[in-house]
């Protein structure tokens, strides 16, 4: 059991600490946490990668890699996210815990002092980035946007969310836009960077054996100088699609997809969040459930079905790959399970299985210094934090009418059809 002791140690900045004695390395990650909008999120996106290539202390990448060599082999790595209607910016580094350094230097300490030069004092040219660098993290995310149209399952969902949530921001890319990305200077990206230390709410996470005091020092002096105003973090929640939305696409592939987009009426911080929850992975979230076992395997209408639920936004959606023939009949199968779901049609069998399933897949995170981190970062939205006893606890007590009761929430909001021109 792992728990987390956390702190505010400025205005919008936190600092948590797990102890977990069974690992020799530790992690240590800022977390950047802003709203998500059209004009800043390309900008924020695009100046994560950058802050992550170099800082005034070293000043290109490889004399950054050096220093993290030296430090007995560590890390920097960055992560940007969607959750909820805001923007995550996560800037991680992970090496030896301390506990196991024979010269008596604290690597939490050398990580934490590196982190903050990364954030706080980057590589510049008067009040600007480094064109070259720049240049560098545009292409690369500029690539991941390509990469990212050329995968069609990855497409088609986001086509899915981009329609279905026209009208809110959560309908972005969690990198904004290719031309937003291309109209960013190193000058307008200064300005991003100033903005960002001045709002955003900073998640500070360690995960290790050894203490986090050191590391917790060395942010705090850091945000002790800096303004602080933070922006409020806020998601819109829509409980219930009124009209269904038909969109269908043409272009040249081997296999069609299907995606559909639903209401659950439960979002956090509602108490129902749990049952909603199992509720999807009987639906569709694990090797039992009900897509799977009868859309795919019984009717062979789909190469893949699967149902994910989305905890911040109250929103579930499914995605399968299809033949061009077999749309309809796909589409009309997922409802079936649905409505069948709304009307009780679920058995101890899937109940007990999915519980399982879902439980262990929790257990599972525990198993590195990085699961453990995603286990509460995913939580940082929740309003309190959860061990993995607490909540399979929770899971394992969702009785089997609180799971028809959320099914009978759910209301068709899009369906988009990606097909074979």
């Amino acid at each position: 059991m792992n728990f987390i002791n956390r702190d505010e140690i400025a205005d919008g900045v936190f600092f948590s600490s797990i102890k977990d004695s069974r690992f020799k390395t530790m992690k240590i990650s800022a977390n950047i946490i802003v709203p998500l909008s059209e004009e800043t999120a390309s900008a924020n996106a695009l100046l994560c990668g950058v802050l992550s290539r170099s800082c005034k202390t070293y000043p290109d990448f490889t004399q950054l890699s050096k220093k993290l060599s030296s430090l007995y082999g560590a890390d920097l790595d960055t992560t940007i996210r969607k959750a909820g209607d805001c923007q995550l910016l996560s800037i991680s580094a992970s090496g030896l815990d301390d506990r196991y350094v024979f010269s008596g230097e604290s690597i939490a300490r050398e990580l934490s002092l590196l982190l903050c030069s990364v954030i706080f004092e980057p590589n510049l040219c008067g009040n600007a980035f480094i064109e070259s660098e720049v240049e560098q993290e545009r292409r690369q995310l500029l690539d991941l946007i390509d990469s990212e149209f050329n995968d069609k399952r990855i497409y088609a969902n986001g086509q899915l969310i981009k329609y279905m949530c026209a009208d809110e921001v959560f309908g972005m890319k969690r990198y904004g836009t290719a031309d937003k990305i291309k109209e960013i200077t190193p000058a307008s990206l200064y300005k991003t960077w100033q903005n960002i230390l001045k709002t955003a709410t900073f998640e500070i996470m360690y995960i290790g054996d050894s203490s986090s005091e050191k590391a917790k020092e060395v942010f705090g002096n850091a945000f002790s100088n800096v303004e602080r105003t933070p922006s409020e973090i806020k998601t819109e929640f829509v409980r219930s699609a009124e009209d269904v939305k038909h969109i269908t696409e043409e272009m040249k592939l081997s296999q069609s997809k299907l995606v559909m987009g639903f209401r659950t009426g439960v979002a956090i911080p509602d108490k129902e969040v749990n049952a909603t929850r199992l509720m999807c992975a009987i639906l569709g979230g694990t090797a039992n459930s009900k897509l799977f076992c009868n859309v795919r395997e019984k009717q062979s209408l789909c190469y893949y079905c699967a149902s994910r639920y989305d905890r911040q936004k109250g929103i579930l959606t499914v995605d399968s790959g299809v033949e061009g023939e077999n749309i309809e009949k796909a589409e009309e199968g997922i409802l079936k399970e649905i409505e069948d779901m709304k009307n009780g049609v679920i058995t101890d069998f899937e109940i007990e299985a999915t519980k399982m399933a879902v439980v262990n897949s929790f257990y599972t995170t525990n198993d590195t210094v990085s699961g453990i981190e995603t286990w509460y970062a995913s939580q940082l939205f929740d309003g309190s934090f959860k061990t993995i006893e607490e909540l399979s606890a929770e899971i394992n007590a969702v009785s089997r009418e609180e799971i028809i009761k959320a099914a009978q929430k759910l209301t068709l909001d899009t369906v988009y059809i990606l097909k074979n021109k």
